[in-house]
């Protein structure tokens, strides 16, 4: 059973640096790809990045490449989403999915692919 628990979120000052860490207590990660969404207030959410279960290939919505970088360590069971230069559009809940369905590039994009979810963390950045 995938459990998946975010964390590292807060407040930060723009321009400054978050590391989001999504861990799955159910100790299965290793076989699923993963993904990170946000929600802003108001919003629907969005798909920020993705990582292929192998972590060969990863995947990042256009407003966050160069800034942001997913990563995961399977011993660990993590996945990691290390933010910089970060902006107060930037500012939303932020969830991490897992799918244990093999996918194509783009199919990383669409939330539909991932059965399984965790509760979100908030990140807020402030201007």
């Amino acid at each position: 059973q995938v459990q998946l628990v975010e964390s590292g979120g807060g407040l930060v000052q723009a321009g400054g640096s978050l590391r989001l860490s999504c861990a799955d207590s159910g100790r299965t990660n290793s076989r699923y790809g993963m993904g990170w969404f946000r929600q802003a207030p108001g919003k629907e959410r969005e798909f920020v990045a993705a990582v292929s279960w192998s972590g060969g290939n990863t995947y990042y919505e256009d407003s966050v490449k160069g800034r942001f970088t997913i990563s995961r360590d399977n011993a660990k069971n993590t996945v990691y989403l290390q933010m910089n230069s970060l902006k107060p559009e930037d500012t939303a809940i932020y969830y991490c999915a897992a799918t244990q369905r093999y996918l194509g590039g783009n199919q990383y994009a669409n939330e539909r692919a991932y059965p399984y979810w965790g509760q979100g963390t908030q990140v807020t950045v402030s201007s």
